[in-house]
């Protein structure tokens, strides 16, 4: 609701359309996460818009993922590659071990956090 309400206004104010590019740089600054620099931020010390996590839980989320999504497959492949020294490419939904048979999973389902293709690519460590 709040970047809904913000690219409205913004919408109104400068009479542009959402497909206006300049749109679209709003919305890459809103998710800008450096203190001071995001939208979101300013909203935020404008009272404008309310966090709901502190800097602490914000820290202990990168290390911890979500248990019931597929950031825990993420997460658990990313700590398993780095303790093994393995070079590895992680994005939303592909595991990849960077070697000669280049293995990647796919994991499509935001919701999975069990996959047995995740847990054979570990254990190929």
């Amino acid at each position: 609701m709040i970047k809904r309400k913000l690219f409205q206004r913004y919408q109104d104010r400068y009479n542009m359309e959402l497909s206006d590019p300049k749109i679209a740089q709003l919305d890459l600054a809103y998710h800008d996460i450096k203190r001071g620099r995001g939208v979101f931020d300013l909203l935020q010390r404008k009272g404008l818009a309310a966090r709901v996590t502190t800097d602490e839980e914000i820290k202990a989320a990168v290390d911890q993922p979500p248990q019931t999504t597929r950031a825990k497959l993420r997460g658990d492949f990313i700590t398993a590659a780095q303790e093994a020294g393995r070079d590895f490419t992680v994005d939303w939904v592909h595991l990849k071990l960077n070697d000669q048979a280049q293995r990647t999973v796919l994991c499509k389902d935001p919701f999975r956090s069990v996959d047995e293709r995740v847990e054979r690519l570990i254990a190929s460590m």
